[in-house]
């Protein structure tokens, strides 16, 4: 089943957060997501949105995003995100197709 993965972050160093950026796409492709959005200015329709960059990607399932998510290759490049930034990150499951809806 698809799963999403969407993170809410505050970039505090844009320097070292464009390391993590560099090394990003390489590592993610490789565990099949999907790039859905990046947004430095969405519009808030309730309550507040503090953060500078908000993110949604997708996997092909729960397994594939948290092989990539765990991978030595990509915790060590999380490391200068952790530097540069401050994160909610969450999984969230797909709804299945149905046909008959």
């Amino acid at each position: 089943m698809t799963t999403y993965v969407t993170a809410q972050i505050n970039i505090h160093d844009r320097e070292k957060y464009a390391q993590y950026e560099q090394g990003f796409m390489e590592i993610f492709a490789s565990y099949e997501g999907k790039m859905l959005a990046v947004d430095e200015a969405p519009e808030v329709w309730e309550g507040q949105w503090s953060y500078t960059r908000t993110v949604l990607i997708e996997f092909p399932s729960a397994q594939a995003a948290k092989s990539w998510y765990s991978s030595d290759e990509y915790q060590q490049l999380a490391a200068h995100r952790w530097v540069a930034s401050t994160a909610n990150i969450a999984m969230i499951e797909g709804v299945p197709l149905n046909v008959n809806q």
